[in-house]
C-alpha cells in the first residue's frame, strides 16, 4: 500500500456515483472526460526528463495531458512573474528549496486531501469499467518525515493561514524529486605531482594540501591553486561553501523562529561563525600560508575545468559540465571536507516542485507532483538525469553507482538554512561578508552586520 495514499475503505468513503440525471452521465463520468492539461515550467531538465512518469500517470487518467516548458535560468523568475501578473501562469512549477518563502504568496499549498476520479474494470466474465471519483487523503508531515531526507521537512512544510478567520496551520509547499550534495573535485594529476596519494577529508589535511598545490610569483599572483576557495564573486556557490563551514563548526544559523543567530556567540563565548569566515578567506590572503586565490582568478569552475586549480567544491550536476568542457581532464571526486571534531554537516542544494495559487487544476496538478515524488516514479526521473535521490529509499541503490556514490552518501547529513522571502540578497550580504573580511576588516563585527542584512530579507 501506497505511504502517500491509504485505502479508501480503511477510512470509511465512498465513491460518489451521482447522476446528472436519468440516464445522463455521473459526477464521476463527468470529471474523468473532461480535458485537463496540466502546464508545467522547471529549470535545466529537457521535457524527456518527466516522459516516463507522465506517461504512468496517463495510464491511469487518460484525460490528463502535460504542456511542459524549459526555462532559462537567468529568464525564470522575470517568466515568472510576468505569467502570474497576467494569469498565464504555470498550474506546476519548479523552485530552489530556498526560493519558497519569496513564492509563498504564489503558491497553493498541499491540501489535506483531493478528489480525483478514478476509472477501474471490474468483473471476472463480464468486465464492466467503473468511474469513480476518490477523496483521498494527502501525504502528511509524518509521511513526509518518513520517506524524504530531514531537510526536506525542515524546508517545505511552513505556517499558512487560509484567511483571517482560521488558525494558522503546518502545510507542505512543495516536494523535491531529487537533492544534491557539495563534494570535493580534485585534480589527479596535480595531485600526483605533488605526491598527494588521496584526497582530504578534513579541513586541516585540506588546507596542508593547498600549500603543497599552490605555486605563486611575483607580485602575489596565483600561478597555479591549490584550491579554489576564499573569495566570493568568483567563486562558485560561495554562499553555500561558507554555509556549511560555519554549519560544521557548530554555528547555530537561526533560531526557533527563523531569525539569523549566526553571529551569537557559545556558551564558551567563543564565535564559531565568525571563525569560519575567517577560515575561509585566509585562502584569498597573500600573508597567510593558505594563501590559493585572489579577485584576479577566473570562475571557481573555470579555473578546475582548465587545470589552474587543483580542488573546486561543487555538486553533482558540475560533473557533466567538466566531462563537457575538459573531457580529458583527470579527475576525482570525494566527500566534503569536515572538521576534524567529527561534527558531520554536508550542504543540500535542491529544488521541489509546487502548485500556483492562480491555477484551475490544483487537485490535478497537486496529485500528479505527489505521483512524481514516489519512489516507484522518483527513480524515473533520476534515472534519465543522473541526479540524487530526495527519498531515503532510494540512497543504498546510489550508493553503488559510481557517478552519485559520493553525493548519495552525504545525503542523510546535508543540511539547509535559509527561509525567507530574498535568498538573493542573503548571498550578496555573505559575499559582501567575505569581501570585507578578505580586505582585512574585522570579521566579529561584519558578521553582525550580515545578521542584520539577512533579517531584513526575512
Amino acid at each position: 500500500m501506497s505511504t502517500f495514499k491509504r485505502s479508501i475503505s480503511a477510512l470509511g468513503l465512498v465513491a460518489l456515483l451521482v447522476t446528472s440525471g436519468c440516464g445522463g452521465p455521473t459526477a464521476a463520468e463527468t470529471a474523468a472526460n473532461k480535458p485537463v492539461k496540466i502546464v508545467i515550467w522547471r529549470v535545466f531538465d529537457d521535457p524527456s526528463s518527466l516522459d516516463a512518469i507522465e506517461a504512468s500517470y496517463r495510464a491511469i487518467h487518460k484525460n490528463v495531458s502535460f504542456d511542459y516548458r524549459a526555462l532559462r535560468y537567468d529568464e525564470y523568475k522575470d517568466a515568472l512573474l510576468h505569467a502570474f501578473a497576467e494569469g498565464t501562469g504555470p498550474d506546476i512549477f519548479s523552485i530552489p528549496n530556498t526560493w519558497i518563502g519569496e513564492y509563498e504568496p504564489l503558491i497553493s499549498p498541499l491540501p489535506a486531501t483531493l478528489t480525483i476520479p478514478y476509472t477501474e474494470i471490474r468483473g471476472t466474465l463480464k468486465k464492466e469499467t467503473i468511474i469513480t471519483l476518490k477523496t483521498e487523503p494527502t501525504l502528511t508531515e509524518r509521511e513526509l518525515k518518513t520517506n524524504f531526507l530531514d531537510v526536506v521537512d525542515a524546508d517545505v512544510v511552513r505556517s499558512y493561514k487560509p484567511n483571517g478567520n482560521k488558525e494558522a496551520e503546518r502545510r507542505i509547499f512543495g516536494l523535491p524529486l531529487a537533492m544534491d550534495t557539495l563534494a570535493l573535485y580534485y585534480n589527479k594529476d596535480l595531485f600526483n605531482a605533488a605526491g598527494i596519494a588521496v584526497a582530504p577529508t578534513s579541513w586541516t589535511d585540506f588546507q596542508n594540501d593547498v600549500t603543497k598545490l599552490t605555486t605563486i610569483g611575483p607580485n602575489d599572483t596565483v600561478v597555479q591553486s591549490g584550491a579554489a576557495i576564499g573569495g566570493s564573486r568568483n567563486v562558485e556557490r560561495a554562499f553555500d561553501i561558507l554555509s556549511v563551514l560555519m554549519m560544521q563548526n557548530g554555528t547555530k544559523m537561526v533560531d526557533d523562529g527563523g531569525d539569523p543567530t549566526f553571529a551569537n556567540k557559545l556558551a564558551d563565548d567563543t564565535l564559531p561563525g565568525a571563525d569560519a569566515v575567517r577560515f575561509y578567506s585566509d585562502f584569498a590572503n597573500p600573508l597567510k600560508a593558505v594563501y590559493a586565490w585572489s579577485k584576479d582568478q577566473p570562475s571557481s569552475f573555470d579555473a578546475f575545468s582548465t587545470g589552474k586549480t587543483a580542488m573546486f567544491l561543487g555538486y553533482s550536476y558540475h560533473d557533466a559540465l567538466i566531462k563537457q568542457k575538459a573531457p580529458k581532464l583527470n579527475y576525482g571526486i570525494a566527500p566534503l571536507p569536515q572538521i576534524s571534531s567529527g561534527r558531520i554537516v554536508n550542504m543540500a542544494n535542491y529544488w521541489v516542485e509546487t502548485v500556483s495559487k492562480s491555477t484551475k487544476n490544483a487537485n490535478w496538478a497537486w496529485d500528479f507532483v505527489q505521483f512524481a515524488a514516489k519512489a516507484e516514479n522518483a527513480s524515473k526521473y533520476l534515472k534519465a538525469t543522473g541526479k540524487p535521490t530526495a527519498l531515503r529509499s532510494l540512497i543504498n541503490e546510489e550508493l553503488t553507482d559510481e557517478t552519485l556514490a559520493v553525493f548519495a552518501g552525504q545525503l542523510l547529513t546535508a543540511k539547509s538554512w535559509y527561509a525567507g522571502k530574498d535568498a538573493a540578497a542573503a548571498e550578496t550580504a555573505f559575499l559582501d561578508l567575505i569581501d570585507g573580511t578578505v580586505a582585512g576588516g574585522d570579521a566579529n563585527k561584519l558578521i553582525r552586520d550580515t545578521v542584520n542584512k539577512v533579517s531584513q530579507t526575512l
